[in-house]
């Protein structure tokens, strides 16, 4: 019996001529068949099972790539590029090595990378290439820190086969969503009547293609703030100096900023068109998104508002160095005129009025009867349809309707009068404005404080020489910050003091003594002129030490505590003058005193005078009566004047009298 086809065409090779003799090989057509599908199985065998790589292959490319990318990017020195050191936020230690400024683990993608780049930088692309949901916002690596990804995927050119890109929809949705061309520093100015906001405050507007005046209100801006809660009260001032609360950045609409500075807290508000570049925009942009994942501690001082938007422009434009300039404290007065120093950055400067002072402008320019007449429509629409008003041309009608409408809009803002009432005559008036059914006339409105950047600068030193009772003496200043009274006030709110760390040093010649004058921890002063349309209080408050004369005490050391409350009005006698009245409780600290104290309280008359546009003049005259402690009375007078020799130069001329002692003092003074 003969073999089944199958077999012996099986076995004829391996036999060979041994059954030649039967099934001739040329002679077996089944046989030829057989042998061409058994080789089309060894190929497709091949292929499948030894050509492909087993489980495992996939993950052992991505190590080996990952490896690759490292050695690469450590012989490139990567993890020192200036731009490495801005997206994390590094910055050199005292003595050596690096610590990041940013305080979110979350913002870390290697334990030890709040202080190693070189890890940090390791892990990073270690957790491109997975899918693990990290940072605060829970997304892949790739599109949770996208400004890393686009710079290191720039400077290693990643492999996409090896490397594979991983969409980013939340990211192109948000950045689509601005439709950014441009960026504008915004910077509303100082609000005297909360700490936060004594400084003035900074933020970026995101601006879009074909953004016109009327539609730039509409745009988002990128600003950080402390998360303060709503009851922190008089705690706040001080945890934002020692860093206990988290900052974060966010994105608002521009109109509800507008609406806070300008419309509630009636802050004037500087726009600076910056000249970046559209890639430029885009980097700023993409690290703005990074930081969404993060959070710092918040230093009022330092590490505040201001600061942590220069390091967004630092990284669109690395060649600025901006956050180099600020060591110690950040004000942000003073980043706006770093940023208007440098050649080209900003292309074009906007004045956007507060509402308070929209009205003052618009009553300056009204005569005393249309002025009366203003008031009494905002107190009694029926004003309405009084002589005075009816005789007016239509634009005059017109005019003191928007004024009214105005001054009504800000007491609903900014008072706790009955808002349905005010809102009521609101809307009679504007019914009556429609009417009239002529546009409102253009009205320039001029700033009482010009544009910060051509203030002086924020810290200042002193050297002067003078006479006190029978001796003669030379004296040095420092201040940290940041205007007084006297100073030259172009650029800074009207009326106002903030006095920050200032020592004085001073050596009398005869007595052959040196020793501190005088130390201020903060001397706060403002003054709000009252009419009969505003009527904010004027207030002040001193702490510090300084030097008395006091019984048989001479030259010595005296801590002070003082805080009163007041007004002020404005007259036009000579230029413009300011005239105030404080009530008053000082309490004082020292060795001269009977029982080392005294508590009592008092006033203080005087006036502030511009009379001219370069010399100041100030006069006060203070009595106080302590009934506490060391039962006795103080009367001081004051006599200062300043003229400004250029904008970062003063000399200034004082004459201080109190209780038997006399001082008269003649310095120069520099900003810086």
């Amino acid at each position: 019996m003969k073999p089944l086809p199958v077999i012996r065409c099986w076995l004829k090779p391996l036999l060979g001529n041994a059954m030649n003799g039967s099934w001739p090989h040329g002679q077996d057509p089944f046989c030829f068949f057989f042998r061409i599908l058994l080789l089309s199985g060894w190929i497709l065998f091949s292929v499948v099972f030894l050509a492909s790589p087993p489980a495992s292959a996939a993950p052992l490319t991505a190590s080996a790539y990952l490896t690759e990318l490292k050695v690469q990017a450590r012989t490139s020195q990567l993890a020192d590029d200036r731009e490495w050191h801005l997206l994390l936020h590094y910055r050199p230690r005292l003595f050596n090595g690096y610590e990041s400024e940013q305080d979110d683990p979350g913002f870390f993608l290697s334990p030890g990378g709040k202080t190693n780049p070189q890890a940090e930088l390791d892990a990073t692309l270690a957790q491109f290439f997975s899918s693990e949901l990290v940072g605060r916002s829970k997304q892949p690596a790739q599109c949770a820190f996208i400004a890393r990804y686009h710079w290191l995927r720039q400077k290693l050119q990643f492999d996409d086969s090896r490397l594979p890109k991983m969409a980013c929809e939340r990211f192109d949705r948000w950045f689509v969503d601005f439709e950014a061309r441009s960026i504008t520093l915004i910077f509303p100015s100082a609000f005297m009547n909360n700490p936060a906001s004594m400084f003035g405050h900074t933020l970026l507007r995101v601006d879009q293609q074909g953004q016109t005046e009327q539609t730039r209100i509409l745009a988002y801006t990128i600003n950080y703030a402390a998360d303060v809660p709503p009851d922190a009260g008089i705690a706040y001032p001080i945890r934002g100096i020692f860093g206990l609360y988290k900052g974060f950045f966010s994105t608002i609409p521009y109109y509800l900023k507008v609406q806070e500075y300008r419309d509630i807290e009636n802050r004037d508000i500087w726009e600076y068109r910056l000249n970046l570049t559209e890639q430029q925009v885009q980097r700023l942009l993409m690290h703005a998104w990074e930081l969404g994942n993060a959070s710092f501690d918040y230093f009022f001082f330092k590490e505040n508002c201001s600061y942590h938007l220069l390091t967004l422009l630092d990284y669109a434009d690395p060649t600025l160095h901006l956050t180099d300039e600020f060591l110690f404290w950040t004000v942000p007065a003073d980043t706006v005129r770093l940023i208007a120093s440098k050649p080209g950055l900003v292309s074009e400067i906007t004045y956007r009025p507060s509402r308070s002072n929209i009205i003052r402008r618009k009553r300056e320019s009204l005569s005393p009867e249309d002025r009366a007449l203003a008031y009494r429509m905002t107190q009694d629409l029926g004003e309405l349809a009084s002589p005075a008003f009816v005789r007016l041309s239509h634009p005059r009608q017109a005019f003191l309707l928007d004024l009214t409408s105005d001054y009504l809009r800000y007491r609903i803002d900014t008072t706790d009068e009955s808002a349905f009432e005010l809102k009521e005559r609101n809307r009679t008036a504007l019914t009556a404005r429609s009417r009239l059914r002529i546009p409102s006339e253009d009205f320039m409105v001029m700033p009482f404080a010009k544009q910060p950047e051509l203030g002086h600068k924020t810290s200042r030193v002193s050297v002067g020489a003078g006479w006190r009772n029978n001796d003669t003496f030379e004296e040095v200043t420092v201040r940290a910050g940041y205007h007084d009274l006297l100073d030259p006030e172009a650029g800074y709110t009207p009326d106002a003091q903030i006095e920050i760390a200032s020592v004085t040093a001073r050596h009398y010649n005869r007595a052959d003594r040196t020793r501190i004058e005088r130390a201020t921890l903060a001397n706060v002063l403002s003054l709000s002129p009252v009419d009969s349309v505003f009527h904010a209080p004027s207030w002040k408050i001193h702490v510090g030490m300084q030097t008395i004369t006091h019984h048989g005490c001479k030259l010595c050391s005296s801590g002070v505590v003082n805080g009163g409350i007041g007004g002020a009005v404005e007259s036009r006698l000579l230029r413009r003058e300011v005239l105030f009245a404080f009530a008053e409780a000082e309490g004082n600290y020292g060795g001269a005193y009977e029982e080392r104290h005294r508590i009592g309280g008092g006033g203080t008359v005087g006036v502030l005078s511009d009379l001219t546009e370069r010399w100041k003049l100030m006069a006060t005259g203070t009595y106080l009566k302590y009934a506490l402690g060391e039962k006795s009375d103080d009367i001081r007078w004051f006599v200062g004047s300043r003229y400004t020799l250029s904008q970062n130069w003063a000399l200034r001329l004082e004459y201080t009298h109190r209780d038997h002692d006399n001082d008269a003092l003649l310095a120069i003074q520099a900003f810086f």
